[in-house]
């Protein structure tokens, strides 16, 4: 079993991630650790975990934990999966893991000093919905793919949420962005060259609330938008010359929507559902994570491709400066 440790008290590990660990069959968390040391005891007790800590650091010092998830702030991810590296920890660490490409070689240097896994929590990866959408255009089920199209959109103004905060690496590109990317790259393995890109910044926050990407993949190309500042709405599409592929409740799975696939033919006059119960995208995250950990070959997100991902993100802000075409 491999021990985790949660480093901080965050909303989506209290609401996602930790209820996932606890649940998964090859790890548990035995310890929780915030700055404030009466909200650690609280939410270790709330999910039966047996230390609490009032530091990162004494955490991170601590033999009762092998691994740690971190659910920072995005501009201390790199800082603490470094430090938990350093520790001799693993590190799952949510999205996005850096906010720069370049920022990522010093990561990857610190997973090798300290021979550990550092991974994104890109837990779309790990579902059972875009396995199947990766090997359906693997057998072409929908011919030659030559479009992608995605829409990511919330509404948040919340001036105390980090996400309108561009000092704690706000901004809807970190936040939202990186799903349409890492889902295409992910299902059809292949990478862009080329971006082009409208954004804009919200007056009061300075943070990025809008933006509207076409990227060049070679063989096809995605489309998308996401939005902070919008009704809500996920929707991602695969349109080849055979058919197409939708994909229902993409990122946010199960809480959004069904959890489902719907596949359409050429002519339109037929199309099958294929539906997922529950596909728990973070249980099969924590379990593959912890396969690895143990020395198991597994597929989970590298820093190589946490890399190739924010280089799309980065060439994405660049585009948005200029008219035209950027390079990835």
């Amino acid at each position: 079993m491999l021990r985790f440790g949660i480093l901080s008290t965050a909303k989506i590990g209290r609401d996602n991630v930790v209820p996932a660990i606890q649940d998964a069959e090859n790890c548990v968390i035995t310890a929780i650790a915030s700055r404030d040391f009466a909200r650690a005891r609280e939410m270790a007790d709330r999910f039966s975990v047996p230390h609490a800590f009032g530091s990162y650091e004494e955490m991170l010092a601590s033999d009762t934990i092998d691994a740690v998830y971190i659910p920072l702030p995005t501009s201390q991810h790199v800082e603490w999966s470094i430090k938990a590296a350093n520790a001799g920890k693993h590190v799952l660490c949510e999205k996005p893991i850096a906010l720069k490409a370049s920022e990522i070689d010093d990561l990857i240097a610190a997973r090798d000093r300290n021979k550990v896994i550092i991974s994104e929590a890109f837990m779309v990866t790990y579902s059972p919905v875009w396995r199947k959408v990766r090997s359906l255009l693997q057998e072409g089920a929908i011919g030659e793919l030559r479009h992608v199209q995605g829409a990511f959109t919330y509404y948040n103004r919340d001036p105390g949420n980090m996400r309108n905060i561009p000092e704690l690496g706000g901004g809807g590109l970190p936040d939202i962005g990186v799903y349409p990317v890492i889902s295409t790259r992910f299902s059809t393995g292949k990478e862009p060259s080329w971006v082009q890109a409208i954004t804009e910044r919200d007056a009061e926050f300075g943070t990025d609330i809008y933006s509207s990407v076409k990227a060049d993949f070679g063989d096809f190309e995605l489309s998308f938008y996401i939005s902070t500042q919008m009704a809500g709405r996920q929707i991602m599409v695969f349109h080849g010359t055979d058919g197409y592929i939708e994909v229902k409740s993409p990122f946010n799975a199960n809480r959004w929507g069904p959890e489902e696939i719907e596949v359409t033919d050429r002519g339109h006059s037929e199309s099958r559902i294929i539906r997922f119960q529950d596909s728990r995208q973070y249980r099969c995250q924590a379990e593959a994570f912890a396969r690895a950990a143990a020395g198991e070959k597994d597929e989970i997100v590298t820093l190589e491709d946490s890399r190739l991902n924010q280089k799309a993100i980065d060439a994405i802000y660049r585009a948005s400066e200029k008219d035209g075409w950027e390079a990835v």
